[in-house]
């Protein structure tokens, strides 16, 4: 079995130029990728900044949102 070598600089072109084509053949799927993350960050900032606060009533929320009950 033979083992390759190459060298770092040339390692981090090739992967940096691979990374390259994977982002514009797949930008669809990198930014589904994206959206997909940051709306899971943004649901745990959200759960972790209801657990500081107090409970509400169903009506409260409704009457926050402006909904006729």
């Amino acid at each position: 079995m033979a083992i390759l070598t190459i060298e770092e600089s040339r390692l981090k072109k090739v992967f940096k130029e691979a990374l390259v084509e994977v982002l514009e053949e797949k930008s669809d799927l990198v930014r589904g990728i994206l959206e997909e993350a940051l709306e899971d960050a943004s649901f745990i900032k959200a759960i972790q900044a209801g657990e500081l606060t107090k409970p509400v009533s169903r009506a409260q929320v409704l009457l926050a949102l402006g909904a006729d009950r």
